[in-house]
């Protein structure tokens, strides 16, 4: 009985050190959900004013057949690229369990045969799977900071552009996760490349309401002086926002798993302590027994 005693002291004092564990890094993630959405804030104002200004240019017919492209060839089969931006870590819940399932679900629909599509993995689980299962990854990036900056969204849109520009695929898709507050989340795969002019209105008008333009604009120093710099930097909102949106996520499902984490290990405290109390009682009452049996036999 001492033994089992023991025993469960043990698993009680293990699992109260975890659940210290698993409180902290719940006030971690919490932390960095906070300091997140806040960046968020100020990066909405901005994203909005561009997704204005491409769905201004677009209504008014500045961006028809528009085409960065210089791998047009009708003559070869048609390579789509699929961004899918995970996590680096686990301990996040089905975060990326989720994000991939989609992803699949999505890439399976929208392209059946494998021959036909690669992927850029932003986030160490997504590399990880798809190379496992002998898909081509053609590009990762790992270390996404807990608070992405834009420098490292360049990075990859440079990356993705230039694979473009080479014929290395034909169109991209970015898969993420998307935040819509602290218990709920959704699954969105925008297209990004090639850049056509009803795909950027209908972009745009997801996150900006204005009405309808029918007014032309006179544009200088010339139409593809604006277009080379507005476009990147649409292209450059797109995925930092979609990465922004993933680590917003991502917190939030760490917060959530460790959250559980702690409950769960509360609740197996409460139930150990009972056994222990229980255990401990048993044993107090079998030494007194004994003690009494004791006497009991001196006497005779």
């Amino acid at each position: 009985m001492a033994e089992s005693i023991n025993e469960v002291k043990h698993r009680i004092a293990s699992t109260k050190s975890t659940h210290q564990i698993t409180t902290a890094m719940q006030m971690v993630s919490t932390a960095k959900l906070n300091r997140i959405q806040k960046h968020s804030v100020s990066y909405e104002q901005y994203v909005s004013r561009v997704k204005s200004v491409v769905m201004h240019l677009a209504q008014s017919h500045l961006l028809d057949n528009i085409n960065s492209s210089s791998n047009a060839d009708s003559g070869k089969a048609k390579k789509t690229a699929y961004l899918v931006i995970t996590s680096d870590r686990g301990m996040v819940g089905s975060y990326n369990s989720n994000v991939i399932r989609e992803a699949n679900a999505f890439i399976e629909k929208n392209t059946p045969n494998p021959d036909d599509y690669m992927i850029l993995a932003v986030g160490g689980n997504g590399a990880d799977f798809y190379k496992n299962r002998n898909v081509n990854v053609a590009y990762e990036y790992r270390g996404v900071s807990d608070i992405p900056t834009f420098a490292e969204v360049r990075e990859i849109v440079k990356t993705a552009n230039s694979m473009y520009e080479d014929g290395v695929f034909d169109e991209l898709y970015v898969c993420y996760t998307h935040f819509i507050n602290r218990i709920s989340s959704e699954f969105r795969a925008e297209k990004m490349l090639p850049m056509d002019s009803e795909a950027m209105n209908e972009g745009a008008s997801k996150d900006v309401k204005t009405s309808k333009i029918s007014a032309e604009y006179e544009v200088e120093p010339d139409k593809q002086a604006v277009l080379k710099s507005i476009l990147p930097q649409y292209a450059q909102s797109l995925v930092f926002g979609a990465i922004l949106d993933a680590k917003t996520s991502e917190h939030s499902a760490s917060s959530s798993a460790m959250q559980s984490a702690s409950d769960n290990a509360e609740d197996l405290i409460s139930k150990l302590e009972l056994q222990y109390n229980r255990a401990r009682q048993a044993a107090i009452t079998t030494e007194i027994t004994e003690i009494v049996g004791g006497q009991e036999a001196l006497k005779h």
